[in-house]
């Protein structure tokens, strides 16, 4: 169990936590609070009092970055947490939970009841007080915590849901994940311009939908498109309208935000094939043909894809192969579908 802060200066913070190792849990919650109050701040957000079977066993393992009012946790909990019945202290900011494994249950103000949040879902709402909650065991989530100055008008008493695939929170999760890998090497100007993209995207997921011209959201909607694409690089319609159609924007849209990068789209898919295609070629077992390499990664045939394959690496997929001490494949291993396997 460890926590840790780095690049704290009022504007910023990192907090990171893991009470899943043995015999943490006890010292768990402890050092979660430790960590929050220094690294993030009271000013951010109020932790609440925890039920005592969450103090006695709270293994959670969570990264958590600030910047300026706003807080990010991405949260790994194996056992389940609960609050107190009457958490108590006022609060003035926007809470938003996207929960991909588990539930999230959250007490709803005076006269309401409890809402849950389950996996593949999203809430977010604005807090005047807190409320009691309680997660399951095996919950992984993201929890946002925003300033309400912008949003607070947007959402007034209304609570939104949706699913965790919508272009807006795809996008959103996509800058948030760039935030905790950079923002303790960030400037004061890199910290701003962070700022305000977050709370750009928070916007749209207010209105459902986001300024598609906004600058400032250009790397998000890119890294958003790069996690899409590879996860159906193998996909045969995978193309940039696909990408586009599945993020709510144009196709132009979407080329201008890798412009503002440098880089294309189409680029960047066929380079990610080429390079599972080369991790494919030295796998220690199981090793595809060329033709059967070049039909699964959607290259034309095996000729288009030796020829690509030479021209970003130098070689051809046999002599890297064979210079990567790769196994030679059985020569009557071929997919369903194809003719015999050719060899590498």
């Amino acid at each position: 169990m460890h926590s840790s802060g780095a690049g704290v200066d009022g504007a910023r913070g990192v907090l990171a936590v893991d009470s899943t190792a043995p015999g943490a849990a006890p010292r768990g919650l402890d050092a979660f609070r430790r960590g929050w109050e220094t690294q993030i701040g009271d000013d951010v957000f109020q932790l609440p009092v925890f039920s005592p079977d969450t103090i006695g066993d709270f293994r959670v393992k969570g990264n958590v970055a600030k910047v300026h009012g706003a807080a990010i946790a991405d949260l790994h909990a194996v056992s389940a947490t609960r609050t107190a019945d009457v958490p108590g202290g006022d609060q003035d900011l926007v809470a938003m939970y996207v929960v991909q494994r588990g539930a999230w249950t959250l007490g709803g103000p005076p006269g309401c009841g409890e809402q849950t949040v389950p996996a593949g879902q999203f809430l977010v709402r604005h807090v005047g007080r807190l409320t009691a909650f309680e997660t399951s065991a095996h919950l992984t989530a993201k929890f946002l915590v925003l300033p309400p100055g912008e949003l607070k008008p947007l959402l007034g008493n209304r609570v939104i849901t949706g699913p965790v695939d919508s272009a807006e929170i795809r996008l959103l999760t996509a800058l948030t994940d760039m935030i905790h890998t950079t923002v303790a090497d960030l400037g004061p100007a890199g910290v701003e311009a962070t700022h305000g993209a977050l709370i750009e995207l928070a916007k749209a997921v207010a209105k459902g939908r986001f300024d598609d011209v906004e600058p400032r959201l250009a790397p998000a909607l890119t890294q958003a498109a790069k996690d899409l694409a590879d996860r159906r690089l193998a996909d045969p319609e995978l193309s940039p309208a696909l990408l586009a159609r599945e993020l709510n924007v144009s196709v132009r849209t979407l080329h201008r935000a890798f412009a503002a990068v440098g880089e294309q789209v189409a680029t960047y898919i066929r380079n990610r094939r080429l390079q599972e295609a080369r991790l494919a070629l030295t796998a220690p077992s199981g090793r595809l043909s060329i033709s059967e390499l070049a039909a699964h990664w959607q290259f034309a045939d095996s000729s288009h894809f030796t020829r690509t394959f030479k021209k970003h690496y130098g070689q051809t997929p046999t002599e890297y192969a064979r210079s990567a001490g790769a196994a030679s494949p059985s020569p009557n291993r071929h997919l369903p579908g194809h003719g015999p396997a050719e060899s590498v």
